[in-house]
């Protein structure tokens, strides 16, 4: 597949980086001879400077005929102008990151696809959906709606008390024959190795555990694993940022008690203007003694979401020391990752990997609607349609040749979620989420083009 990505910024490399593992053909453009020359040297890439918005720029990196053209520069404008132009001249599919949420809550009042752009992201409103649902699911340290919450994927940890711990899958299957879920990734405790389970895997103490699961499924879950839905209602967020100002009028829309922090004066009062049902604090957040004052031993959850990594890490274990249920650390290093469950912290959000997740179903063949990359694992899980042609279509699942190392979470049929054994029926129309280790996703993609 031919890709042209416009932006050697953060999100831009970290495309590039992980389009490059699968061996795509990738011409980075950007104007920045440093950011270039570092993706040069670290990616198996072509790279191209000079102005994205330039025809002829554009036409160096033969837009002619490309597949996909990713606009993911630290300006709106230029990437909506980059993907028009592009569209003209000759690429298939366009993206264009963006950072207001307005465009995309009135694209189709708007019409961008008559513009050339066929998709519109936000990394800002992807980290803001993130964090929403974490809330909701308060048990939980990962979270995932397929067609809003007809199945659902859940990530945790399993403590010592779950009912799982010491079983097989099998055995769970047996014990709970009504539960409707099906374990489709497992990371051992202190391991980096992702395993597809399979009926005799043993779930064990302190494994990362993904569950996918209808809606009836997510409070059997909680109560079989020993965790608690706790009830959120007072939320701190330390930071002012786009993210921090989306989901604080998010979170009061809703009516929870929200108190934000910002360090930046003029900033704060703009906040405070814009959301009157938010309380804005105008101070430094990494003060211990200025968050005991506002009462953080209070508050049910706490996010971080500063320009900071290390001051939102930070803040967030200050938050759990003193007893708050649910903390929430966005980080813009990937390697980060690795510690959030040996350090404390519920979950790590990052916007590169959530606009990555966004944009790569559109490099997946077959009608891919929906996918993200499980956090901290090396799996994807991905949402196809069954198309009448497809290989899977009209097969029971036991009829499939499957890859050992990928497995059907469920089944969604007329907007209902299931979750399919080995007696279930495929249909055309149907949307099957997949989840799968790097080494199958081409197999895995063979069976529903």
């Amino acid at each position: 597949m031919k890709i042209i990505i416009a932006g050697a910024g953060e999100v831009g490399f970290h495309l590039a980086k992980l389009l490059s593992f699968e061996s795509q053909d990738i011409s980075l453009i950007d104007i920045n001879r440093e950011s270039l020359a570092y993706a040069d040297t670290h990616l198996d890439i072509r790279v191209v400077r000079g102005d994205a918005t330039s025809i002829q720029v554009l036409k160096d990196a033969a837009v002619d005929g490309t597949d996909l053209v990713i606009a993911v520069t630290s300006s709106e404008t230029t990437n909506i102008t980059v993907c028009v132009l592009a569209k003209q001249l000759g690429a298939k599919r366009t993206i264009a990151r963006i950072s207001n949420s307005e465009f995309i809550e009135n694209k189709d009042a708007v019409g961008f696809t008559k513009f050339g752009i066929d998709e519109l992201i936000s990394p800002e409103s992807l980290a803001t959906a993130e964090i929403e649902l974490l809330l909701n699911q308060s048990g939980f340290n990962d979270t995932y709606e397929f067609e809003d919450g007809a199945l659902t994927m859940i990530g945790l940890q399993l403590s010592r008390t779950a009912a799982f711990v010491g079983k097989s899958v099998r055995e769970v299957g047996e014990l709970y024959p009504d539960l409707e879920y099906v374990p489709i990734a497992i990371q051992r405790f202190g391991t980096q190795y992702t395993l597809i389970p399979r009926g005799d895997t043993m779930f064990k103490e302190g494994d990362q555990v993904y569950f996918t699961t209808t809606a009836p499924g997510v409070d059997e879950i909680y109560k079989l694993t020993g965790k608690v839905k706790e009830e959120i209602k007072n939320v701190m967020i330390l930071g002012g940022s786009n993210i921090g100002f989306k989901t604080a009028t998010e979170l009061c829309a809703s009516k929870f008690n929200v108190k934000l922090i910002e360090n930046n004066k003029e900033k704060a009062f703009e906040i405070a203007d814009d959301i009157p049902g938010c309380l804005v604090i105008n101070g430094d957040g990494r003060n211990v003694e200025l968050l005991q004052e506002e009462s953080i031993q209070n508050m049910d959850a706490f996010i971080s979401v500063t320009g900071n990594s290390e001051t939102n890490i930070m803040s967030c274990l200050v938050a759990k020391s003193k007893g708050v249920k649910k903390t929430i650390a966005l980080v813009e290093n990937m390697d980060y990752f690795q510690l959030s469950h040996s350090i404390g912290i519920d979950t790590l959000i990052n916007k590169k990997l959530l606009a990555a997740n966004h944009i790569f179903r559109h490099v997946r063949k077959g009608e891919v609607v929906a996918m993200t990359k499980l956090n901290n694992m090396n799996a994807e899980l991905l949402e196809f349609v069954v198309s009448p042609t497809s290989e899977v279509c009209d097969l029971m699942v036991r009829e499939i040749e499957f890859p050992r190392s990928a497995i059907i979470g469920g089944v969604i049929r007329d907007g209902i979620g299931m979750i399919a054994l080995g007696d279930f029926r495929i249909n055309g129309g149907d949307r099957i989420v997949v989840c799968c280790l790097p080494q199958s996703i081409k197999k895995v993609e063979k069976l529903f083009i």
